[in-house]
């Protein structure tokens, strides 16, 4: 991404940084655009280390006041796209003012980081951290941007209980329904059962699915966007008093994150279970339940 890069300019920048394509990748959406862009993966006390070159395009020397690289951590709010929250900033003078002629190379190094959040974007946020290189001018600056993406790991205390609800409509649906714990780690395997004890109204139709609820703001200025990650049928047809139905749903196949709770107090991303019962009149009842979900680290 270039900021106050413009075709015009007389100078190219590039940053590489340390063992990027060595590095485990991710791909990201990339702004406004369809397609998609490769990240290289970095973990919390991670140092950030690369070298940035800068070359002048057509010969000419070029003056400048001065040369420095920065490691940004910042939020950006869609809705307040003038704003961006910058809760990690560290900078270094690559460069004092000058003039260059031809093209150089500089080392820089942020020795073991805390990124005290995980990336992420989603509807109306995107929390990103990135290395910029500005080359300070009169005219106007020339600023390059390195996107990189950060996975941290936050393990939920170590009770993990089972979930046990119950839904009814009185005299008429009596279920219950079990999952087998309440936090999930990202490749996890979700296992529950759902058990009828009452039925006396036509079912037609039952789903499961799961819910990224994402609160961005505060109060009066709060928004709440919810989206389906993914739904599937568990049951079609009339069950019958008695009946248990099991679930099976393997988490890794999603684009899931783990769940966030007052990023930089700016906000949250919260998954559910949604259980969604559909009879023959198309009257829907559904009952939801919050689960956790972490990332577990890799071996």
């Amino acid at each position: 991404m270039n900021l106050g890069f413009f075709s015009g300019s007389p100078l190219d920048v590039e940053i590489l940084l340390d063992g990027e394509h060595e590095r485990k990748q991710l791909e990201i959406k990339a702004d406004g655009k369809d397609k998609r862009e490769r990240c290289p993966i970095y973990y919390d006390g991670e140092s950030v280390k690369g070298l940035a070159t800068v070359r002048v395009r057509d010969g000419k020397a070029i003056k400048h006041e001065g040369i420095k690289v920065e490691f940004v951590g910042s939020i950006e709010m869609f809705y307040d796209r003038g704003n961006h929250y910058e809760f990690l900033s560290l900078a270094q003078e690559l460069a004092s003012p000058g003039e260059l002629r031809s093209a150089q190379t500089f080392e820089f190094e942020f020795k073991n980081v805390e990124k005290q959040y995980e990336s992420y974007t989603g509807i109306n946020v995107k929390l990103r951290y990135f290395v910029r290189i500005t080359l300070s001018r009169r005219m106007a600056d020339v600023v390059k941007e390195k996107e990189l993406w950060v996975h941290s790991y936050r393990m939920p205390p170590d009770s993990n209980n089972s979930i046990k609800m119950e839904v009814g409509i009185e005299d008429c649906l009596h279920i219950e329904f079990e999952y087998n714990k309440s936090k999930y780690h990202l490749k996890d395997v979700i296992v529950g059962k759902i058990y009828f004890l009452l039925v006396r109204i036509k079912i037609k139709h039952m789903e499961l699915s799961i819910i990224r609820r994402e609160t961005t703001g505060a109060a009066p200025n709060q928004y709440n966007e919810s989206e389906t990650i993914t739904k599937f049928e568990i049951m079609d047809g009339a069950p019958v008093r008695g009946e248990t139905i099991p679930i099976r749903l393997f988490l890794g196949g999603f684009e899931l994150t783990p769940t966030f709770r007052e990023v930089n107090k700016r906000f949250s991303t919260r998954y559910y279970l949604n259980l969604v019962l559909l009879d023959e009149a198309a009257r829907r009842y559904f009952k939801q339940q919050e689960i956790t979900i972490f990332r577990k680290p890799e071996n």
